[in-house]
């Protein structure tokens, strides 16, 4: 027996650690009333299958083509968020956590990202400018943002919630997006304010357009933000934005933004932060270099 039993506890200690492993589950198609089927991913945590009585706290992430795998990315290059939220988790440095994606729907990402009660804050000349944007990229001109949020909250969440370990209250559930997905995530936590207690919104892209020779339009997110950020007392938003390519355009934009989170109560540092990084392009590789901080941000210890 004492030559067997090492190898027991050998065996009993492989086990272990392949139940530990993080795992990801695809869903193909996923079926709504609200928006085009689209594939979904669920990153379940180190843990997470050999602890049945944990339950855990979920960050929903838009653009889930360039969210995990490099393969699915559109330019070749994904935010390794699963890697990096592994590596935090098992470092002790956040705590576990589930992500779940949903892939864009292509050539309607700008008009399903878009905060689409903003959209009433434009002046005439606002909307032949839009009108025009749509016909460039082969759409209608008609805004879809409300429904691809009751697509998360209404079907996708109820999901997750029913079928996996989830915590599933405000507090617990976080929403976080990159440009156009910063502005949807934005818009989330002001539109559901009791569904998403934390929202990250990288290089948010403020500017609506593709430089700032028209900055007009962009008054009219501001104005939104103005009336319906939720309160500060149990919500927490990060943003953040780099200096070069399209993120050149950001700065003018978010010191504004941070004036109105100021004017609304929030506190830099403990309910709100903003983060310029130098140099840092508007590309997924930047932010794959910085789902650390945002992590560190949503979950840290």
């Amino acid at each position: 027996m004492k030559y067997i039993l090492p190898f027991i506890l050998f065996g009993i200690s492989i086990m272990a650690s392949a139940q530990s492993k993080s795992r990801i589950v695809k869903i193909d198609n996923f079926q709504s009333k609200y928006v085009n089927a689209r594939n979904v991913e669920i990153w379940l945590p180190p843990g997470y299958d050999s602890n049945a009585k944990q339950k855990y706290k979920v960050l929903y992430m838009h653009d889930g083509q360039n969210v995990f795998d490099k393969g699915n990315a559109g330019f070749g290059v994904a935010w390794e968020a699963d890697d990096t939220a592994d590596k935090m988790i098992r470092a002790g440095k956040v705590e576990p956590f589930i992500i779940v994606t949903s892939a864009h729907a292509g050539n309607l990402r700008y008009m399903e990202y878009f905060p689409e009660k903003a959209a009433l804050n434009f002046t005439e000349a606002d909307k032949e400018v839009f009108k025009g944007l749509a016909q460039q990229m082969k759409v209608d001109d008609k805004w879809l943002a409300d429904e691809y949020l009751q697509f998360i909250v209404k079907e996708l969440k109820p999901y997750i919630d029913k079928n996996y370990k989830t915590l599933p209250k405000a507090h617990d559930t976080s929403i976080c997006g990159s440009s156009m997905g910063g502005l949807i995530s934005m818009y989330a936590i002001c539109e559901y304010p009791e569904v998403f207690g934390q929202a990250a919104c990288m290089s948010t892209h403020w500017p609506l357009l593709f430089d700032n020779n028209n900055m007009k339009p962009s008054e009219a997110v501001r104005t939104y933000m103005k009336e319906h950020l939720p309160s500060p007392k149990n919500h927490r938003i990060y943003f953040d934005y780099g200096t070069a390519t399209l993120d050149q355009y950001y700065e003018v934009h978010q010191d504004m933004v941070d004036a109105i989170m100021k004017e609304k109560g929030y506190t830099e540092g403990e309910n709100w932060k903003t983060l310029q990084f130098e140099g840092a392009q508007h590309n997924e590789q930047a932010w794959q270099e910085r789902m650390d901080v945002i992590f560190e941000f949503l979950y840290g210890k």
